[in-house]
């Protein structure tokens, strides 16, 4: 009966269309949709620089997963979005304001309801370091509401998820200025 089970298991994992090796490394080779963001600071002061890996199935309604690899962040929380627009002629000022098709509130990233572009925070450790893995099933690599050609901002504060109880809170989250920003771009 074991082997039943551990075969089940298996099968189970392959078609939960997991794109992460069994010790939880990313795997985007596995990925047949990919795409990377390069960020780069913005402004005076803000040291903050890395990229981030996306990967998705081809079905839309599958999780987009992202490996962070981001550096030289303020120890602590900051807010992650994506942004309407692609463009950087004025770095991260030019990106628009948070991607959201639906013209919902601002949110977590868990949140039923959201800007589409809102990722929460990510976590900076100590030495000013975010490497890890997420997903989010809101999000997509393709289909009208593709995040492809849009931009994706770091900012230097908490972002709030839209519990601050003011009017920014529910826009912007309260995360403050942008440190560090890219355009999202297939592989």
């Amino acid at each position: 009966m074991q082997p039943f089970l551990i075969l089940a298991s298996l099968s189970a994992i392959i078609l939960c269309g997991s794109f992460f090796i069994a010790d939880g490394d990313f795997a985007p080779d596995n990925c047949p949709l990919r795409a990377v963001v390069v960020l780069k600071e913005d402004g005076v002061g803000a040291k903050c620089y890395g990229y981030v890996e996306f990967c998705q199935s081809y079905q839309s309604y599958e999780p987009v997963f992202m490996q962070l690899n981001i550096y030289g962040l303020s120890p602590g929380l900051h807010g992650m979005h994506v942004h309407e627009k692609g463009d950087l002629r004025q770095g991260c000022n030019s990106t628009g304001g948070h991607f959201n098709p639906f013209n919902n509130k601002h949110g977590d990233r868990n949140a039923q309801f959201r800007h589409l572009g809102d990722l929460g925070n990510i976590v900076a450790d100590g030495s000013g370091r975010a490497v890890y893995q997420l997903d989010d099933r809101l999000i997509s690599l393709h289909g009208d509401y593709s995040i492809l050609g849009r931009a994706l901002v770091i900012h230097e504060k908490e972002d709030d998820l839209g519990l601050g109880g003011n009017l920014e809170s529910l826009k912007t989250g309260n995360a403050g200025r942008r440190v560090a920003c890219g355009i999202i771009g297939k592989l």
